[in-house]
């Protein structure tokens, strides 16, 4: 199988999981987004491009070279060394798909890189399998909103175009938060109410996302299985949970396992600077500092970008796409 291209370019937007109830099942894609350039080469080169990636690998353990070579094995090709530019605005371990991001995007560039022999549910069938849940990774594949599950063999999922008057308001806290400690703090067993509670409130919310109901969000928005043995790690949330909707968020909620928070707020509402006033108010009164922004639900996934201007570098061919 020859090479499809010389050097391919995708990018592939950041996502938000969980929306409350649906602890890894929901998904949204986020217009934050990472920028990955792969091709062949002699020796391996990483470039890591943006602010806030150091102590990432920069060898053949970097999880987007792990990722392409899984994809190579796949298809039966082999490319041991590539070149490997990377920029992005999605922040790491914040809770908006750092992780799902990058290991997409590897996936997506390495398959472009050998002529995409490999299907769209390939990748998310080894996206899922890699991040051990289908939300971030659905959501960063095939952008909108994902709902999905994953039995531990396979991963199916239905995608949901989000609802125009969506809009989404993030506060990020200035530290990070693993999503490996935001899981330790879960109980391993969970009463039947606490189920219950989540199904009834994450079906309602899907239903409300899927007809435009949105003054359901406020009612369903709610969890019993993973925000409140969480809250404790994020000075503010419990408060924010608690209060945002009296503030003008449509519903609140932990951006996958934290510390992000993240509001879906209607485009036309009259109220975004005191929800702002309330969340800054809040987090500051808790000791955090945070950056807030306003995102728009990202409805197209992973692209491969074409129109390459090779005498050019990654952040040079991006620069008028990237958050200032």
């Amino acid at each position: 199988m020859g090479i499809n291209s010389d050097k391919v370019r995708v990018k592939v937007p950041g996502s938000t999981a969980n929306l409350g109830p649906g602890f890894d099942t929901l998904g949204m894609a986020l217009d934050l987004f990472t920028w990955i350039e792969m091709s062949t080469a002699a020796e391996t080169r990483i470039h890591l491009l943006s602010d806030g990636m150091d102590g990432l690998p920069q060898d053949k353990t970097n999880l987007i070279y792990e990722v392409a070579q899984l994809v190579f094995d796949k298809a039966g090709v082999q490319h041991p060394e590539l070149e490997i530019s990377m920029y992005s605005d999605v922040p790491l371990t914040r809770g908006l798909g750092s992780s799902a991001a990058a290991i997409v995007g590897g996936l997506a560039a390495a398959n472009a890189l050998i002529g995409s022999p490999l299907s769209d549910d390939t990748l998310f069938q080894m996206a899922t399998a890699l991040e051990d849940h289908p939300d971030n990774v659905g959501a960063s594949l095939f952008g909108g909103l994902v709902v999905a599950f994953w039995d531990g063999n396979r991963a199916e999922y239905i995608r949901v175009e989000p609802n125009e008057q969506l809009e989404v308001l993030v506060a990020i806290p200035h530290f990070q938060l693993s999503t490996e400690k935001a899981r330790h703090v879960l109980p391993r067993e969970q009463s039947l109410a606490n189920a219950v509670f989540n199904v009834g409130h994450s079906s309602v919310l899907v239903a409300a996302l899927c007809t435009g109901r949105l003054d359901m969000i406020p009612l369903a928005m709610k969890d019993a299985l993973h925000q409140p043995y969480r809250a404790p790690l994020v000075p503010g949330l419990e408060q924010i949970l608690a209060e945002a909707t009296d503030h003008g968020a449509l519903g609140v909620a932990l951006s996958g396992a934290g510390p992000t928070m993240l509001a879906l707020v209607d485009r036309s509402s009259s109220r975004k600077a005191e929800l702002e006033g309330f969340l800054q108010g809040t987090l500051q009164a808790a000791g955090i500092e945070a950056t807030l922004m306003w995102l728009q639900p990202a409805l197209s996934g992973v692209q491969v970008l074409t129109h390459l201007d090779e005498g050019c570098t990654l952040f040079e061919n991006i620069k008028g796409d990237v958050r200032a």
